[in-house]
């Protein structure tokens, strides 16, 4: 694996091993075309190179309070190929949602009525096929999407920050982990 560093690196933030911080810039976010006919790549991604299949896992934390600040895990072959999953804040409730890019976004989410201030994430790649599972209250890993993507044997993974309609989202990335071994779940 690779050092970590940014894409679209935010004015503040801090990197203390496997606790990472980040303040989002005005107006950042990761989407292309669908729907909303826009293409952003602006949001932040602390990133690090990996070779085939991982697992990637954090605990996710921050106010969500304004529409579309989101904060996850990304994994990205570049602008037109990627993955980005976590928490995203719409119409005034906290999603779990996940947007994978073929050249077009797609978007799906999900109201996770467990979240009380930080939700616990894990990505993990199989070839081309993705997982996405979250962390139960009952300790649980719930799957909430599994898709594909094709693949390079070399990609970047990492945590992401987005806030699209404003700026000082507060991200916190805690226990933050890449390992090559697969789940027992």
């Amino acid at each position: 694996m690779s050092a970590r560093r940014w894409l679209n690196e935010p004015a503040t933030w801090s990197d203390e091993g496997r606790n990472i911080r980040a303040v989002t810039d005005a107006n950042t976010d990761f989407w292309r075309q669908t729907y909303y006919g826009v293409t952003r790549d602006s949001g932040h991604f602390y990133r690090q190179e990996v070779s085939g299949n991982f697992i990637m896992e954090v605990t996710l934390s921050g106010e969500y309070q304004e529409a579309h600040d989101h904060s996850g895990l990304m994994l990205r072959v570049d602008a037109r190929n990627w993955l980005r999953a976590g928490i995203e804040y719409v119409d005034g409730t906290t999603h779990v949602s996940t947007v994978i890019t073929r050249g077009f976004s797609d978007w799906s989410m999900a109201p996770w009525p467990h979240y009380a201030g930080s939700l616990r994430l894990r990505l993990t790649r199989h070839e081309t096929a993705l997982r996405v599972q979250c962390l139960d209250t009952d300790g649980s890993w719930k799957l909430v999407r599994l898709g594909y993507l094709n693949l390079p044997s070399t990609v970047q993974v990492g945590v992401m920050c987005c806030s699209p309609e404003r700026e000082g989202f507060a991200a916190s990335f805690s226990n933050f982990t890449v390992s090559g071994q697969e789940p027992s779940e």
